[in-house]
């Protein structure tokens, strides 16, 4: 005798549809009379009655990510230009303050990089978020100082 399997089926056996009136699911097999719903292949995914959908309601986010760090760049030949305008003084620290006071970068924007496109003639004191290494280079070439700010 066997004791282990004296539990109820957890399966139930499968019902089986449009086998008659006696059967109980015969005819329309359960589906209602007419109607989307009782036609075959109709799913209706997402669809709450007229009332808004979840996937209407919710904000998107999509491929903007939420935490973007936005970074202003500039190069060397606008630096120049600058210096030439007269909008930067090449004997004072350039830095983020002051660049966004001489509305040379948006105030939108938290961190700047210096990118080495074009030449520079001035020798300049400039502190960066991110540099790459030919900025770094022309810049001390010049006799310019190039300081990174430390990112943690």
């Amino acid at each position: 005798m066997n004791f282990l399997n004296n539990n109820v089926k957890v399966k139930a056996p499968k019902k089986r549809l449009g086998r008659g009136i006696g059967s109980g699911k015969g005819k329309t097999s359960g589906r209602g009379v007419k109607g989307q719903k009782s036609r075959s292949g109709v799913a209706i995914k997402s669809f709450e009655g007229g009332q808004m959908p979840l996937y209407r309601r919710l904000p998107k986010r999509g491929f903007n990510p939420i935490n973007k760090n936005k970074i202003a760049k500039i190069n060397l030949d606008q630096l120049q230009n600058f210096v030439n305008n007269k909008k930067i003084d090449p004997q004072d620290q350039i830095n983020l303050e002051s660049l966004k006071k001489n509305k040379i970068i948006n105030k939108s924007y938290l961190k700047y990089k210096i990118l080495a496109n074009g030449t520079l003639k001035s020798k300049i004191n400039i502190e960066a978020d991110y540099s790459s290494i030919a900025a770094k280079d022309k810049i001390e070439k010049n006799g310019g100082v190039l300081k990174i700010k430390n990112l943690k």
